[in-house]
Order: structure tokens, then sequence, then C-alpha cells
């Protein structure tokens, strides 16, 4: 009987806690040219764009910059990752295989 108690309790405790875990997800976005992200010039090439519920980043090597930034959600899957800019500013990213759109606030 204690060990069905004991079973019962962590199923319980899993339920409950089971959307609690705040979910970070990251990516691998190429700049095919010199972009400016948030006032940082960043060279061409591969970054990592981390995208948390409470703030989103693009790392390379040492250097990651904040991204201020809004995280949508589309109604269907983009098919490929599309950069979207203002002259050399990054103002979007439609990350492909996915519904995420990341709007880049401007200053």
């Amino acid at each position: 009987m204690k060990t069905f108690v004991c079973a019962f309790l962590v199923l319980a405790l899993s339920v409950v806690f089971a959307g609690t875990v705040p979910a970070v997800h990251s990516y691998t976005v190429t700049f095919e040219k010199a972009a400016i992200v948030n006032g940082t010039k960043l060279a061409p090439g591969d970054y990592k764009l981390t995208i948390a519920p409470d703030k989103v980043t693009l790392a390379k090597g040492k250097l990651t910059v904040d991204i201020p930034a809004s995280v949508e959600t589309n109604a269907n899957k983009y098919s490929d990752t599309i950069l979207g800019f203002n002259g050399d500013n990054l103002t979007e990213i439609r990350l492909g295989g996915t519904k995420t759109h990341v709007v880049v606030k401007q200053p």
C-alpha cells in the first residue's frame, strides 16, 4: 500500500510541475552579409540563436548580443530560414521548419 501511495504522489507531482519549466530553444542562423543587431555589427557567418521566455540572443564564439525582440507564432511552418533587413539592420528572423517568427524591435 505504501508503494502505491508513493508512486501516486510521484506521478501527481510530475503532472503538476510538467508545464512549469520554461522552454529554451536554440537554432543556427547564417548571415550571408554583415548585419547590425542592437547596435552591434555582426560579421557574416553562423550564429547560435537562443530563444528563452525572457530574452532572445545571438552568439558566435565569445560574442553574445541580446536582441530586443518579440517572438510570434505563424499559422504555418516556414519552409526556409529567412532574415529580414532594413539596410544593414536586422528586422526579423523566420525560422525554417518551425512556426517561429522573431520580430526585432528597432531603437
